[in-house]
């Protein structure tokens, strides 16, 4: 597949391109401040002629860009995704929007970490711009509480809107196989028009 990859640079960015380019695509990667530079808000120009479209950006967590813009950068995404013809757009999110056992959103929980509640803020609002999109095949991947370097073992669960945690009540996933996750949605499009996480 001929793939498009915003925030190529990042730290999950970087493991996205290199997994979906270890398994034979042709990956465009594009960041607002590497070697090979591309804006989400020009995506109707650098999508053209790709299969997918995989937005790995963040709004900054120390809040100097909070919720208006980054809902402004992903509205053009979509415009921009629509209008050059591609259907399959792979957004990822945060852990802030999914659910906890008592029904509300991990980022309204006590305790949820104030530095990073912008940035959680964010994410949600964009996720409910995605759920609004009817005619792409969108799929918003929120990782599990905590994702960090590590290692690449193939080996995790999906879920759909509730947070994942394993038997001690941790949330995590290594940025290595969440990048094996959004490869694998990337080529099966198995949850279009929905939410998904992954977490150990």
């Amino acid at each position: 597949m001929k793939i498009l990859l915003f925030g190529a640079t990042g730290m999950l960015g970087q493991r996205i391109a290199a997994e979906l380019a270890g398994r034979g695509h042709d990956v465009t990667g594009l960041s607002r401040s590497g070697p090979v530079k591309g804006d989400v808000r020009d995506a109707a120009t650098l999508a053209k002629g790709h299969d997918a479209v995989i937005s790995a950006i963040a709004p900054p967590r120390d809040g100097t860009e909070p919720g208006p813009p980054f809902l402004a950068a992903n509205r053009a995404l979509i415009e921009g995704v629509r209008a050059a013809g591609v259907r399959r757009l792979i957004v990822v999110g945060g852990a802030g929007s999914l659910k906890v056992p008592s029904g509300v959103d991990l980022v309204d929980t006590p305790g949820f970490p104030e530095s990073l509640k912008k940035e959680a803020l964010a994410a949600r609002a964009a996720l409910e711009l995605y759920r609004e999109v009817t005619d792409l095949d969108w799929t918003y991947v929120s990782p599990a509480a905590e994702l960090a370097p590590g290692e690449r073992t193939g080996a995790f669960r999906l879920g759909g809107d509730m947070l994942l945690t394993d038997e001690r009540g941790r949330s995590a996933i290594s940025a290595e196989d969440l990048a094996v996750a959004i490869a694998d949605e990337v080529e099966q499009n198995a949850h279009p028009r929905s939410r998904i996480t992954a977490a150990y």
